[in-house]
């Protein structure tokens, strides 16, 4: 099932502040805003992909176990505000320390006004791969400094790097990195199968 799009009768623009109380209002609902200002309701993922973001987010608590210095994990729940005005969500995301405390307590309660230093997304049934791919280049496009993007359907993966580079696994037989961003950073993909 592809996304929705609202349409609204005039070209009614949300504030970031607006957009947070009409998703706060509407919270059994997954809405991004894109960059033209579209408001986009995701369908919710299968039993599959929970299982595996549920398999990353322990394999991401694991990882960070004595890096509390080092910064900050969120998961699907959080949007960001980016600078080419979308609100986007990634399934899991990392934000290293001094980026995050530059924040305010408020802004890290709404929608944090910053892109994730590193960002996961997960492709479920109801994903499209051109989309998502899309979704990946917005990221690195405001700002983040590694991506993944896994496949589980295809059982394939993509590395994003901040110079643009954008390294294919083929198969679940890899091991993704986490560059020079967070090299201590690897998953083997075995793991989500």
């Amino acid at each position: 099932m592809e996304p929705i799009v609202l349409k609204f009768p005039t070209q009614h623009q949300f504030t970031d502040e607006e957009l947070f109380d009409f998703c706060a209002a509407n919270d059994w609902l997954k809405i991004e805003r894109n960059k033209q200002g579209q408001l986009i309701i995701m369908s919710p993922s299968g039993g599959n992909t929970g299982r595996i973001h549920f398999k990353i987010y322990e394999f991401l608590v694991h990882w960070s176990e004595g890096k509390e210095d080092l910064g900050y994990l969120v998961d699907a729940s959080v949007g960001f505000s980016l600078p080419d005005n979308s609100v986007l969500a990634p399934d899991a995301a990392f934000v290293f320390k001094d980026r995050w405390d530059k924040l305010t307590e408020e802004q890290r309660d709404k929608f944090p006004p910053l892109c994730p230093d590193f960002v996961i997304e997960v492709r479920s049934q109801s994903d499209s791969i051109k989309q998502l791919k899309e979704k990946m280049n917005d990221w690195m496009a405001n700002g983040c400094r590694l991506g993944w993007l896994i496949d589980p359907i295809a059982k394939k993966a993509w590395i994003y790097s901040r110079d643009g580079l954008v390294k294919s696994f083929e198969n679940f037989e890899a091991q993704l990195d986490g560059l020079d961003v967070l090299p201590e950073l690897n998953l083997n993909l075995k793991l989500l199968v």
